[in-house]
């Protein structure tokens, strides 16, 4: 194998699952995920989860970090008088006295959740979908990874939060680049990388060559002093596990919310229905399970350190 190197060039978190992300120069990698990622979500009356899928409208909140505070703070739209504010790390006697425990339902998978019961809150967003949605943060109870990152094919126990499978997406710029290339062809609109949310996106060799990772390693600073002398020993070594399977989630502008009837979904069917495991749908980007923790920035270097021709998609179980 060729032993590529490349550099991370964006890092992206998505607080609420289906809701806007932002951008951020460094996060913490921890086993479940880039920290605070889709830690939240929305439920409905049955605590069944809500996605863009059903409601394309969930793009327009926007999730920010307020440090100083060590709030969540989201926003419907840029209109000031429709936000709350959340605690990133509610102590148990906070949750006790303004959520209640639930069990939520994530692709028929059950885990546990804090229902915020704020009147305020859940009125904001009862308005906003135009039926009841609860507002919940996910509880203690491990939701153990299945399908690829099953612990009968990963090797060890790994858990997640609130994505619908796997704890980490690494998106490459240069496959974009290609499909982006593709639709202007079309006479398309070129669309970003946010229709695909990711979490780490690097610069990327060939396009699509992320098909065949199998190991990654996020280890220091991409300059040359770094690369010439072995990089950082708190490497990151993540496990890139399969595929990611696509519906038409981008296909949805996540800054009106409007979705196009076709596309980018038809051009990816035409030729990116490449893993054998799930053959009716395209695949874009690599879900990944990370072996261990630490501080992930923008400008690190990023190193495949093994590849595979055998990744096939696997559905939960």
């Amino acid at each position: 194998m060729t032993h590529t190197i490349s550099e991370i060039t964006d890092l992206r978190i998505y607080p609420i699952k289906s809701c806007r992300g932002i951008s951020v120069k460094s996060a913490k990698l921890t086993r479940q995920g880039l920290e605070f990622d889709r830690r939240w979500m929305f439920v409905d009356s049955k605590h069944e989860f809500l996605t863009i899928r059903q409601k394309p409208q969930m793009t327009l909140i926007n999730t920010a970090i307020d440090h100083d505070s060590d709030n969540l703070v989201i926003t419907i739209g840029d209109e000031a008088d429709k936000q709350v504010k959340v605690p990133l790390r509610p102590q148990q006697a906070w949750l006790d006295a303004n959520t209640k425990e639930v069990t939520v339902d994530i692709w028929e998978h059950l885990t546990d959740g804090y229902a915020y019961t704020d009147p305020k809150i859940r009125q904001l967003f009862a308005d906003f979908f135009g039926e009841e949605a609860s507002l919940v943060m996910k509880g203690p109870e491990p939701r153990i990874c299945s399908g690829n990152g099953n612990p009968k094919i990963l090797g060890r126990q790994e858990t997640v939060n609130f994505p619908d499978v796997l704890p980490v997406q690494i998106a490459s710029e240069s496959s974009l680049a290609e499909l982006n290339a593709r639709l202007k062809e079309k006479g398309e609109t070129e669309i970003t990388i946010e229709r695909f949310r990711p979490n780490i996106i690097i610069k990327g060799g060939e396009p699509w060559s992320e098909d065949s990772w199998k190991t990654v390693r996020i280890n220091g600073d991409s300059s040359l002093l770094t690369t010439l002398t072995g990089g950082n020993r708190d490497a990151m070594d993540i496990d890139v596990v399969a595929r990611c399977a696509r519906c038409t989630v981008p296909n949805v502008n996540p800054d009106t919310a409007e979705k196009h009837p076709h596309q980018p979904w038809d051009l990816l069917v035409s030729y990116r229905r490449v893993d054998e495991g799930i053959k009716f749908k395209p695949c874009f980007g690599m879900l990944c399970c990370p072996r261990n923790e630490g501080i992930v920035r923008v400008g690190m270097r990023f190193e495949v350190m093994a590849e595979t021709h055998d990744h096939k998609y696997i559905k939960g179980f």
